[in-house]
Order: C-alpha cells, then sequence, then structure tokens
C-alpha cells in the first residue's frame, strides 16, 4: 500500500474533547464505598472489567503495556485514550487499539464531537417521546490540550486520499483509513496528519504512540445542549469552569 509522505509536525496545545466524567483520577467507585477497605475491594473487582485497567496491566490485542505511559501527570487519560476502542473504532483505528485524537482549534474538535453525539442520540428509540428519539441531552466535555513535536506522515492531498476522508456514511467510510492506519503502524508511523472531514480548511491529527503525547493539560469545560429538530439536532456550547 502507498503511504502517505512524512513531515515534521510542531504543534502546541491541539485540543481534545473528552467526557468530564472521565477528566477525574480518583476512581468514582469512591462514592460508594463506606471505607478504605471497602474501596480496595470493590476497586480490584472494577479492575476486572475496566478496560484501561486491564490494559495498563496486561496489554490489549493491538497494545502492549511497553506503549503506555506511566509516572507523568495526567497519564491515565493518555492510556484510557489508547485502551478503549468499542467496535467499529474511529477513523483511523479499528476496535483493538485505541488512538489520540486531537485538533488545531476547539471549534474543530466542537465540530467532529457534536457530529458523532447528534448521530447516537439520534439513533436511540425512546418510546413515547417525539419520533420516538430524544428530545434534549446535555452533557460535559473537558478539553485536554497536548504538544506535539515528532514526525507524522500527512495527507497533503484531500483529492489524492478522498477514499478515508469521507464523511459518510458510518460506519462503511472508515473501511478504508483503518486499512491505511494498520500499514502505518506497521511500518512504524507516529501517526497521521489530515483536514477535518467536519470542518473544512481544518487540521485534524491522530497519534498513534502514548509516549508522543506531549504535556497533556486539562484547559476549559464545556456544556453541551442538544435539542431535537425536525432534521437530526442542534446544539450550542457554553464555557461552565475553567480548571
Amino acid at each position: 500500500m502507498k503511504l502517505p509522505p512524512v513531515t515534521d509536525f510542531f504543534a502546541d496545545g491541539m485540543h481534545r474533547l473528552i467526557p468530564s466524567r472521565y477528566s477525574k483520577r480518583q476512581t468514582v467507585l469512591a462514592d460508594v464505598a463506606d471505607n478504605d477497605a471497602m474501596l480496595d475491594d470493590i476497586t480490584l473487582l472494577d479492575g476486572a472489567t475496566n478496560e484501561r485497567i486491564q490494559t495498563e496491566q496486561a496489554g490489549k490485542i493491538g497494545i502492549s503495556t511497553y506503549e503506555l505511559v506511566y509516572g507523568i501527570p495526567n497519564a491515565h487519560i493518555v492510556n484510557a485514550a489508547f485502551s478503549y476502542s468499542a467496535a467499529p473504532g474511529g477513523r483511523f483505528n479499528d476496535e483493538t487499539r485505541g488512538a489520540w485524537y486531537a485538533a488545531d482549534e476547539l471549534d474543530t474538535s466542537l465540530a467532529e464531537v457534536t457530529y458523532h453525539k447528534a448521530r447516537r442520540l439520534g439513533e436511540m428509540v425512546v418510546p413515547g417521546l417525539p419520533g420516538d428519539r430524544p428530545d434534549r441531552d446535555v452533557s460535559t466535555y473537558d478539553d485536554w490540550r497536548a504538544d506535539f513535536r515528532s514526525p507524522f506522515h500527512t495527507l497533503d492531498s484531500a483529492a489524492e486520499w478522498a477514499n478515508c476522508l469521507e464523511a459518510g456514511p458510518l460506519p462503511g467510510c472508515y473501511a478504508a483509513p483503518q486499512r491505511l492506519a494498520r500499514a502505518l503502524i506497521a511500518a512504524g508511523s507516529n501517526g497521521l496528519v489530515y483536514p477535518s472531514v467536519r470542518r473544512a480548511g481544518h487540521t485534524c491529527l491522530v497519534c498513534f504512540r502514548p509516549a508522543l503525547v506531549y504535556r497533556p493539560r486539562r484547559d476549559i469545560r464545556l456544556e453541551i445542549v442538544f435539542e431535537a429538530a425536525e432534521v437530526g439536532y442542534e446544539w450550542r456550547a457554553r464555557t461552565v469552569g475553567i480548571q
């Protein structure tokens, strides 16, 4: 398979939005434990099904414990990005291995996140509500920022790589970019810089290597409200906190 060219990529503070509940370092099980002994017991039980913990301890099909990061601030956030990957995966990762996706601007991340959230809401069935779907959803997201200082493969020609940048239909349009991602990872690639599919004229990055996500830090918290429209969902976002 032909691979895209490699260029040195330098960017500070690229944006990644994740649901706020995942930002906590301490397990949420602390809220239901009566004492430290009980917390230890239920944490062990949680570890049996927690995908991030399992990956950190024993590896996963597509990523080993040696690739994950330890002993750095917010390592759990980085490791989670590579440990969680449900079918059918993302544009440039399949279900065997996660990746760190980031965007040049917060609005670019918002465009990506709100598209997928609205799509998931539209697929839910809620009998009794108009259209048998959720009429409203309120979620909070944290903006995690990180720096990058490495050579990355680059889709410098959107026309040449159009089959990897199709907007839909999902998940069928992921087949070609996931094939490319597997070939890149096998070739030792650090990741891929590519045009945003949801916000024209802007840039996204997918990093394949946990150790290359430099200085991950939490920035603002956003509340995103989705309201059912005649077709799809309309959304609005506001800042509700600065970390």
